[in-house]
């Protein structure tokens, strides 16, 4: 006799105990509430502690031979095979489903393997839990973990439904995924399945792959009987759920799984605008704290503001609503469509609306006369630039209300250097064709070759801070690799609006340097931390703060802003604030360059790891299959890519719990995208994107 079945009880699904999370798991409370409801649900019992069992009911059956009692009665004269399954207590909450992180056996015979199976079961709770598990026991349940057991039912389709499209975030459609035989196929990621995408009122509206029609695996009498469970499930537990299904070879539809849906993709709002890094990427390519926004991305937007007024591309009460440069976490990014990187979202309603061509029509006697007044009125801006610029003491002669003046003029005129330098971008052509890129690796390669050191450089030929992003924290330093580019030629060389971008910098600069010694005497006044506090105000605390006020009473608990991936191209805005990223070119396009089906989790950046060797600090899970094994590596990861799988396998569903960029079904994942390639994975549109070396680069291109 097997040790350690006196301590279980047998409680069968329809008996009302069955339907307490606590006593028999959720997976076996929620099979049991469907059964009491008329849900299509198998026969079974749940095997639970005996002492949990007497608690919750009086006289329960319990011990070896209820055990045997409840086996013998499931498999009948005929023997039928059995499947035991995990239902802990922690499994398919609402907040985590612990998808296939416990064990399951499949196509159990015979009393001897049913009590193994039933062992198999409780051992994978204990190695979770950390118990010891003694060998040729059945040991009393661990970590409130039940045992279900059901008959095992011979398929002939089987899948996974969600009542709601996870991956999309739409609550009006439903995501099924199908494979002829059992689900456990789909759920274990050895098949990908077919995926259908379903209306609430059971219209068919997509399906990958496709299938000629006389041989779907869910003709429209399945997709009846489907669409009518998920609402049936619904109404009974409350919202969409998570539900494994199968079809017996009688076509009749039985339920073996619901729970709630776990990690729901975010959605935009409807009607918001149409966000990316655009050309602010260029300017400020990394994570921007708040005063950092506030001295230099509120001015930019200011500036691009009056650009497009004067332009008359938009109407000035869209501009006043809506900032056309704003921030996500950190990252400055814009409004695409209103700089115009990308086309009108109603190309004809724009052509015969007369609204838009009457403005810009009197804005054009405007733009008109300032394309030949621009180049002289640049060139007075930058010479009154300079000219400041020059007079400023250094900042340690300056007294704070110096400082102050200083900082606020820095915020003013980058309004205008802004503007100037967007409507240089339209108006003017790029004359020479250089660039303070250009010109600033030639002063440096030149310094090096004579031996110069970098600091003296940066000292004397300031043009160089043009290869370097604005900052509070970190002090400038010159990238290490340049080339030769050829000879230096001087600023006065430089086109208009480079001449103005580099102004724009210079100014930032400026800026930069009087809040570090605001901060070098705070902390000689015994303040410490100030520069990393100085950095955490917003403009109206600073001005206050250097008028006499107090400091902000949380300014100590504020945390910088930590390191985070760079923005999708194009994305919108979720009620909570988080991007979503947007789809600007066609399906077949992202396929094409590299992507698969999108599995949720959001967008990621990060380099490609394919499991072995050193994991990089930001690792893309490049694999062949979705193996639940990989669930460990699962935290942390900045993206999860496979060349086969379901979207709905337990992997996947693990990875949208902790927000990891998921794309399926991405063909020769593996050899395409070797260990150390940089990778975006967009778990939303399934694209996987390799990307340039960023910076260097774009050095190599201004050279």
């Amino acid at each position: 006799m097997v040790s350690g079945l006196e301590r279980l009880a047998v409680i069968p699904l329809e008996a009302a105990e069955a339907r307490n999370p606590a006593l028999t798991g959720a997976k076996a409370a929620n099979l049991a509430r469907a059964a009491a409801a008329g849900l299509p649900v198998l026969p079974g019992f749940a095997i639970v502690p005996a002492a949990s069992a007497a608690q919750s009911a009086a006289g329960v059956p319990h011990g070896e031979s209820a055990l045997h009692a409840a086996w013998r009665e499931l498999t009948g004269e005929e023997g039928r095979a059995l499947v035991v399954r995990s239902s802990s207590a922690h499994e398919d909450a609402a907040d985590s489903s612990m998808a296939g992180l416990f064990a399951s056996v499949l196509d159990v015979h015979g009393w001897e393997n049913f009590t193994a199976a039933v062992s198999t079961v409780l051992d994978s709770a204990a190695r979770r839990s950390g118990e010891p598990a003694e060998a040729g026991s059945v040991g009393e349940p661990a970590g409130g973990m039940a045992v279900l057991v059901q008959p095992m039912l011979r398929t002939a389709v089987g899948g996974v439904m969600f009542g709601a499209d996870p991956v999309a975030g739409r609550e009006d459609r439903m995501l099924v995924s199908v494979v002829q035989g059992g689900p456990d196929q789909l759920l274990a990621g050895s098949a990908q399945g077919v995926r259908y995408q379903l209306t609430r009122h059971g219209r068919l509206a997509g399906a990958e792959p496709r299938e000629p029609r006389r041989d779907r695996l869910l003709g429209r009498r399945r997709i009846s009987h489907l669409v009518r469970l998920a609402r049936r499930a619904e109404r009974v537990f409350g919202g969409p759920q998570d539900m494994e299904f199968g079809f017996d070879t009688d076509n009749r539809l039985w339920l073996f799984q619901a729970r709630p849906i776990t990690a729901m993709t975010l959605r935009a709002a409807r009607g918001t605008r149409l966000l990316g890094p655009g050309p602010v990427a260029e300017t400020f390519p990394e994570v921007l704290q708040p005063l950092e926004e506030d001295l230099w991305v509120a001015p930019m937007s200011h500036g691009l503001t009056l650009a497009l007024d004067i332009a008359g591309t938009a109407s000035r009460r869209r501009l006043r609503e809506l900032p056309v440069v704003t921030t996500v976490d950190g990252r400055a990014a814009a409004d695409l469509r209103l700089l115009g990187a990308i086309p009108s979202a109603h190309p004809v309603l724009d052509f015969i609306n007369p609204v838009p061509g009457a403005r810009r029509a009197s804005a054009a006697w405007r733009v008109g006369r300032l394309g030949t007044a621009l180049p002289l009125l640049a060139v007075d801006l930058m010479a009154d630039v300079d000219r400041e610029l020059a007079q400023l003491p250094a900042p340690r002669a300056m007294l704070s209300g110096q400082i102050m003046t200083a900082l606020t003029w820095g915020r003013n005129v980058l309004s205008s250097l802004h503007a100037q330098e967007s409507l240089a971008g339209s108006l003017l052509g790029q004359g020479s064709g250089a660039t303070a890129v250009g010109e600033a690796l030639a002063v440096l390669a030149e310094g090096r070759t004579n031996g110069t050191p970098d600091a003296e450089l940066l000292a004397r030929h300031p043009v160089l801070l043009s290869l370097l992003p604005p900052s509070l924290a970190r002090p400038a330093q010159p990238p290490e690799r340049t080339g030769w580019t050829g000879a230096p030629r001087g600023v006065a060389a430089l086109p208009v609006r480079e001449g103005l971008r580099l102004r724009i910098r210079w100014v930032q600069e400026m800026q930069a340097s009087l809040v570090r010694e605001l901060a070098a005497r705070m902390e000689a006044a015994g303040r410490p931390d100030a520069l990393r506090k100085l950095s955490m105000m917003r403009w109206h605390e600073l001005t206050a703060v250097l008028d006499g006020a107090p400091a902000p009473a949380d300014l100590d608990a504020r945390l910088p802003r930590p390191d985070s991936p760079p923005l999708p191209a194009a994305f919108r805005l979720s009620p909570e604030g988080r991007p979503i990223a947007e789809r600007l070119v066609s399906r077949g396009r992202h396929r094409g360059r590299g992507g698969g089906q999108g599995a949720g989790g959001g967008y990621g950046y990060g380099t490609a790891w394919h499991g072995h060797g050193p994991r990089p600090e930001h690792p893309v899970l490049v694999v062949r299959a979705l193996d639940p094994a990989l669930a460990t590596e699962l935290p942390d990861l900045a993206g999860l890519v496979a060349e086969t799988g379901s979207v709905l396998s337990h992997l996947a569903v693990l990875a949208r719990e902790h927000k990891v960029p998921t794309v399926v079904g991405v063909p020769d994942a593996v050899e395409r995208f070797p260990q150390g390639t940089e990778l975006t994975v967009d778990g939303t549109n399934g694209s996987v994107e390799p990307v340039r070396a960023g910076a260097e680069q774009d050095a190599k291109d201004a050279a």
